[in-house]
């Protein structure tokens, strides 16, 4: 089956919303580098469109109706966003999910050392990454450090254009011969993958006997950290300090169509899915946009998709409306439909060999509808319906939406997880539809701005109609 490229819809000439939406996403992204990040600048963005706090609704005993716009912050890491819509909630919601996390390396929580002249900060690496990329690269630090006193310090370092920058060093070429006959997962090992951050020593520091300090590279970054921050080396016992690529979102190639960034996945379908929200408005069935952490490593914790968050705050509002009990909540569930909004693999003629090209996804085809995840003989994967495939098939043939289908690969070669099946549990209908992502995993990665504008289009259609 042949479709037409989604840039054939758009002209030159007629391009402008396609180019307009890729810069506000370029600057989402460029600014967005953490779950932290995402979920502030979104609830700002939302309270601008009306958006209340739920909590504060809650606790202001008010009757929760149709029209109703509320967010849900889950420990400033993950957000859940409710249109209310004019059926009952019992009918079911209409629901886009993501994750706002992305693969990076966390700073350890006792990071700070010196070796031979040199301070070093300790990392852990996050999801899935192939190690060698993250040598040699300009890297940022994000996050937050909590004091005893509950006094929260933001860090956000390396990506203004006075900012230094870090980076994990690699070795060089003259000296490489043995490196070079490791594998890849070994050329780069994880404990290898430690940050410079300094090199001079302190002038005169001593230590609370009155000696002057050992080591004194060390001294001198503690001190900086103390006169710019306020930061004690203990204090990073209570820190969550992401290491990012530093630097913004870049349009590439000759003909700008494509944009490069860090974070596409699972950013390029969390945005999308968050604009459709906004401008959606109010719909029949209830519209949600579920933003969660912790995806990467497996959906797991408080602000994953394992959580019960989700499914408490909408027995809150089931609640509120004066409806709550344990049938009206597994009603809203199971009538619920969903799109599992992550990215799959885009189709790259360097890598042809490890791609089924019936079914893989393309530049330029619009958003990629995955029926199945999971790995091999489908493991862990969310099998959707053919119903309800062929429902969405019809929404969009009939709003003009360009779309594909597509397997994360050949079937052998390996295989992903999304948090696709974690909603069908609640016997939902759920599939995966994202945007196709190339370089995924990379510190960074590419994706077409059609199949991004594409993508909003269809998660906005849903809302309405499904």
């Amino acid at each position: 089956m042949e479709k037409k490229n989604a840039w054939e819809k758009y002209p030159e000439g007629k391009r402008e919303e396609v180019y307009a939406f890729g810069e506000r996403y370029k600057a989402f992204i460029s600014s967005c580098k953490t779950e932290r990040e995402c979920v502030s600048e979104m609830i700002a963005q939302a309270r601008e469109a009306g958006f209340e706090d739920l909590k504060a609704v809650l606790e202001s005993g008010r009757k929760i109706q149709a029209g109703d716009k509320l967010y849900a912050d889950n420990m400033g890491k993950a957000l859940a966003l409710f249109v209310i819509g004019r059926q009952p909630l019992e009918k079911g919601m209409n629901i886009l999910g993501a994750h706002i996390d992305s693969p990076r390396l966390d700073l350890k929580q006792v990071p700070l050392y010196e070796d031979t002249g040199m301070a070093m900060l300790d990392t852990h690496y996050y999801g899935g990454v192939k190690k060698y990329q993250w040598v040699t690269l300009p890297l940022a630090l994000h996050g937050v450090v909590v004091k005893k006193d509950g006094t929260k310090i933001e860090i956000n370092l390396g990506d203004k254009e006075d900012d230094p920058v870090f980076g994990v060093s690699d070795l060089l070429i003259h000296l490489a011969g043995e490196q070079m006959e490791k594998k890849a997962s070994k050329v780069i090992e994880g404990e290898k993958l430690d940050l410079l951050v300094g090199s001079i020593p302190s002038a005169g520091e001593k230590d609370k006997d009155g000696e002057k300090v050992k080591e004194a590279v060390k001294a001198n970054v503690l001190k900086l950290l103390k006169e710019q921050y306020n930061i004690e080396e203990e204090d990073f016992l209570s820190a969550e300090i992401e290491v990012v690529p530093a630097g913004k979102a870049r349009d590439y190639g000759l003909d700008r169509s494509m944009i490069m960034g860090y974070g596409h996945d699972d950013r390029v379908c969390a945005y999308p899915s968050f604009v459709a929200t906004l401008e959606a408005g109010v719909c029949d069935k209830t519209s949600v946009c579920l933003l969660v952490d912790k995806e990467e490593i497996g959906s797991v914790g408080a602000t994953g998709m394992c959580s019960q968050f989700f499914s408490y705050m909408v027995a809150e509002i089931l609640n509120a409306m004066g409806g709550y009990d344990q049938i009206a909540f597994n009603r809203a569930m199971s009538n619920s439909k969903m799109l599992s909004s992550d990215v799959n693999a885009a189709f790259d003629p360097l890598y042809a060999s490890v791609m089924e090209k019936n079914n893989c996804s393309y530049f330029g085809g619009g958003p990629t509808f995955n029926k199945y995840t999971g790995s091999r003989g489908k493991s862990g994967s969310n099998d959707a319906n053919p119903e309800y495939i062929a429902e969405l098939r019809r929404i969009l043939d009939e709003n003009g939406i360009s779309y594909q289908t597509a397997e994360l690969g050949k079937v052998d070669q390996g295989g992903g997880g999304t948090i696709a099946y974690i909603l069908a549990n609640y016997n939902m209908s759920v599939i995966d539809c994202g945007v196709a992502v190339l370089n995924m995993h990379a510190p960074w990665e590419i994706i077409s701005k059609v199949d991004l504008y594409e993508a909003k289009r269809c998660y906005t259609v849903f809302l309405k109609e499904a």
